[in-house]
């Protein structure tokens, strides 16, 4: 016999209203009513292993061993009152808490209808595949068109700088910015969108999705380095996740930061389109060159190992630098050497393909992908990180040909929350 939807329990008023009366005196009855709450039910699927702890120091999802599929979304923020933005971040804390580990979420109903909207059944059965939620403040959140919306903007940090413009970027504006950054990353890419979902629900009447992107790596396993659509592997020179004290220097903002941001990171996003078409067409020889390494083990030119150092000074048959001094590969590890390191988490996008009438050559008129690389790094200085390196690269990389930076933006990701906490209370208390 089958259960019919009318059969099934359903929340009453009066437990509801239990439920939810105290986090509704915390943040003010301006939104009604004020957070959501996991229901009173088991988790999706009884996977221990597959649930990665929300709750610490540190966000979730930074230096997280990368999941195979990502979900990212921006929101402009549309409320005038900082009230609803400590409510939103309340229950995007509750509710991503709960999501991470495979329990439904409640979406309480507006006005005086107090029946609860049931968590939609897309993941029922599904495990959490060690999903985690990231949140990230952007600019807007301090200063918006010159006016400080929240009282927020004496709060931010001097590290959390405007990017400069880069030659050769065409950034979108509908693809770029956002007040509010949601990443969730998972190991099933319908856990990782049922999340952005869920909370995108709960921002109704607060805030507004601006962008979104999908993205996906290849199922690489452990200890192995995953390749992005160019072919080559992705993230050979990355500083070392599994050690505190590298993360410490790279990643986690210190004592130089607010008090808020302590234990967070700057993190920058960019949807870099590469014209595959293009690409395909070289010979193998010159992708090497313009990457830097070898195509299919990974190993410096010259070398045979992925991981054997790196000889910007060897030579090849002829005499020539073994690694052109312009490759990809070479331009970042001379910023390194500068102290300029960041930790990349990047992933590939493919959102079709679109119709061209240009035809300056090799391109031809017809249809072409639009895909490429989802490129997110994390750093402790976001001024001696990204800016510094990509400033050069802009200017001198030879993957430029191929690489065009087409939208993203840059956040603050605020430390983690401990239980009873919700992301960025600190940000919140320090402004009061």
């Amino acid at each position: 016999m089958t259960t019919g939807e009318n059969d099934r329990p359903r929340p009453t008023r009066r437990g509801f209203l239990s439920g939810t009366a105290g986090l509704t005196a915390l943040v003010g009855a301006n939104l009604a009513p004020a957070s959501a709450r996991a229901l009173d039910a088991p988790p999706i699927a009884d996977a221990a292993s597959d649930v990665t702890p929300f709750w610490g120091a540190h966000q979730a999802g930074v230096v997280t061993p990368a999941q195979t599929n990502t979900y990212i979304a921006t929101f402009d923020l549309t409320t005038t009152k900082r009230a609803d933005l400590a409510a939103l971040l309340r229950r995007w804390t509750e509710a991503a808490a709960a999501l991470s580990e495979g329990r439904p979420v409640e979406i309480p109903a507006q006005g005086d209808d107090y029946e609860a909207q049931a968590d939609p059944s897309d993941v029922a059965g599904l495990s959490p595949a060690r999903l985690t939620i990231t949140f990230g403040f952007g600019l807007g959140l301090f200063e918006k068109d010159g006016a400080d919306r929240y009282g927020l903007r004496a709060q931010r940090p001097a590290a959390f700088i405007d990017l400069p413009h880069f030659p050769g970027e065409q950034l979108v504006p509908a693809r770029t910015g956002g007040d509010l950054l949601v990443q969730a990353c998972a190991d099933n890419p319908q856990i990782a969108f049922h999340a952005v979902r869920q909370l995108a629900r709960l921002a109704y009447g607060v805030a507004d999705v601006r962008w979104v992107q999908a993205g996906f790596v290849s199922d690489f396993g452990p200890g192995k380095t995953p390749r992005n659509l160019m072919g080559f592997k992705d993230g050979t020179g990355n500083p070392a996740i599994a050690d505190p004290k590298e993360m410490d220097a790279v990643v986690w903002v210190g004592d130089e930061g607010p008090e808020w941001m302590r234990g967070g990171a700057y993190t920058v996003v960019r949807r870099a389109r590469i014209a595959l078409e293009h690409w395909d067409r070289m010979k193998v020889a010159f992708q090497e060159q313009t990457f830097g390494r070898q195509k299919m083990s990974g190993a410096p030119l010259g070398a045979k190992s992925e991981f054997d150092p790196l000889d910007l000074d060897a030579k090849d048959a002829n005499g020539d630098p073994a690694t052109p001094e312009n490759s990809h590969v070479a331009i970042a590890h001379r910023m390194a050497q500068d102290g300029s390191r960041i930790l990349r988490r990047s992933y590939s996008y493919n959102d079709g393909a679109n119709f061209t009438a240009e035809r300056w050559p090799p391109w031809r008129q017809g249809m072409e992908f639009d895909a490429g690389l989802i490129f997110i790094c994390h750093q402790r200085d976001l001024a001696n990180g990204f800016v510094k390196i990509f400033s050069k690269m802009s200017r001198f990389d030879m993957m430029n040909q191929f690489v065009t930076n087409v939208g993203g933006g840059h956040f603050a990701i605020p430390r983690g929350a401990a239980k009873g906490e919700y992301i960025g209370q600190r940000l919140f208390e320090a402004a009061t």
